[in-house]
């Protein structure tokens, strides 16, 4: 079963979209403390990326506090969960201590993770280009994406239930 959400803006583009049952693109990307993180460091167990535009945002502060609170459910289905967006490890760094969030946020500075991951919102605000889409990727201890969720609008909140039945299914 194929979970992807599309808006016709979308359509006007030569997008790659993702797959469920394909291998995960790759990442390298710096955490908050300033240490390298990519996918092979996640071996073993299921990881959940999740994808938001840009910190201290009405619905991506909403998307992240909601993962933190549900982070033991996470944790009890054998899954590690990474926060990724645009902003500089400096904003995310401050941004995680002010709302206390525990699991790793991860910039894509160089916005290319989202492009591997074909989630690019080429207009945000105030003439701000190129940020995430707001989206949920499920990856399996194999690599493999097994559940995926790119929401057309930005404020659109993901689907949390649909996402924990997905990592039940395939623990």
């Amino acid at each position: 079963m194929r979970l992807f959400y599309c808006s016709f803006d979308d359509l006007n583009h030569e997008n790659i979209m993702l797959e469920i049952g394909q291998k995960a693109p790759d990442f390298k990307l710096i955490n908050t403390d300033r240490k390298e993180v990519t996918l092979e460091n996640f071996k073993g167990k299921n990881l959940v990326l999740f994808f938001f535009p840009m910190a201290w945002t009405s619905t991506c502060t909403k998307q992240m506090c909601t993962v933190q609170e549900d982070y033991s459910v996470y944790s009890e289905l054998n899954t590690e969960v990474v926060g990724v967006s645009v902003d500089t490890i400096f904003a995310l760094k401050r941004y995680g201590e002010d709302y206390k969030i525990s699991f790793p946020l991860l910039s894509d500075f160089n916005k290319q993770m989202i492009r591997d991951y074909d989630i690019v919102h080429e207009d945000f605000i105030l003439g701000y280009k190129d940020v995430a889409k707001r989206a949920t990727f499920v990856i399996d201890k194999n690599g493999i994406l097994q559940y995926i969720e790119v929401l057309p609008k930005l404020g659109d909140f993901p689907d949390m239930e649909k996402l924990k039945a997905a990592l039940k299914r395939i623990n």
